[in-house]
């Protein structure tokens, strides 16, 4: 089984977070977002993993592709480097990667988490992940016949066709299949959105009358701009504490300060006159100091003092002093 991961640029809609951490490494519940999809596509496929391939713009640098490659190796497998340097598409990105789409693969965009039990089908040519939503008239959804097969994707219906949103995570049994049917979608030029999409390699294999089924995932959390990753943050939180994983530093330094889980807490985290949580993420060597902080999620090495904060996000080597409740400022930024 192989993983394919587009993870495309930095994210815009998440400045200034990403402008010096691509949005796929930032790190929610206290584990880069891509390092999370990762292991929960692989743990949902309980299956060998032979290689997870990334696809990333060139300018992330060599320190970020190291550690994607380490996410890889920790699986057990192979980590290949793809670079998609022109936002061209889903399906442009995806046949970045041509050279690793053979056998079976699960693709997964990286800027959503899930959580999900379920087999996949075997007879099924292509399973794609789908989460039951209240507005579908706002996501593409699937159109599933009789037999709960899917038979259609629809782009934002104006009219009701189904609650079971796309989210960004496909399996195949053979990728190959998609990837033949992508190098015609590029070769004849099919472009919607002024871009080249997984869909219309999809559709194709449709046609050809290939069996296409949903998997239904419990949980689907989003990571697109502040508010939302800020909430898949509170999320995931949750789910890990539920879990019962241990979520805070044993050498945390205290000094009359209060910890209220769920929250994540890293290494070399001091906490002065200090109220942290519930739904709280503080990254490694954060300093805390006469502040109230929850539902909030705080990189490395922010320094945070006199500061009474909720739904806040804040970016690595940030500093900050003041009595702003909703804020949201990234790295290396400074509010005194």
């Amino acid at each position: 089984m192989k993983i394919i991961v587009p993870m495309a640029g930095r994210g815009s809609r998440l400045r200034p977070h990403t402008l010096t951490v691509p949005k796929p490494l930032i790190p929610v519940a206290g584990k880069p977002i891509v390092h999370r999809l990762v292991e929960d596509i692989a743990g949902v496929l309980n299956q060998d993993i032979e290689e997870v391939a990334f696809i990333i713009h060139e300018s992330f640098g060599k320190k970020v592709e190291d550690e994607l490659i380490a996410i890889a190796q920790k699986l057990g497998a192979k980590g290949t480097i793809y670079y998609q340097n022109e936002a061209l598409g889903t399906g442009h990105a995806i046949m970045c990667a041509k050279d690793s789409l053979s056998g079976p693969a699960v693709i997964a965009y990286a800027d959503t988490l899930i959580r999900a039990d379920f087999d996949l089908d075997k007879n099924a040519d292509s399973v794609i992940w789908v989460k039951q939503v209240d507005k579908p008239e706002a996501f593409g959804v699937v159109n599933l016949n009789d037999n709960g097969e899917i038979i259609e994707l629809v782009e934002k219906p104006k009219e009701f066709v189904s609650d079971l949103a796309v989210i960004g995570i496909y399996y195949f049994k053979d990728v190959a299949v998609l990837k033949n049917e992508l190098q015609l979608v590029i070769d004849n030029n099919i472009i919607h959105g002024g871009e080249y999409q997984i869909n219309d390699g999809i559709k194709q294999m449709m046609v050809k009358g290939m069996k296409f089924v949903p998997g239904k995932v419990d949980d689907w959390m989003d990571c697109g701009n502040k508010d939302v990753t800020v909430d898949t943050n509170t999320r995931m939180l949750g789910f890990l504490h539920n879990d019962g994983d241990h979520l805070i530093d044993y050498d945390v330094k205290q000094e009359n300060s209060t910890i209220i889980p769920p929250c994540y807490i890293g290494e070399d985290v001091v906490l002065i006159n200090a109220t942290v949580g519930p739904n709280v993420s503080l990254g490694k060597g954060c300093h805390v100091i006469d502040s109230t902080i929850k539902n909030s999620l705080i990189q490395t090495h922010a320094h945070i003092k006199n500061a009474n904060l909720d739904n806040a996000m804040i970016g690595n080597h940030a500093s900050f002093d003041g009595n702003f409740t909703s804020i949201s400022i990234g790295d290396y930024s400074v509010l005194e």
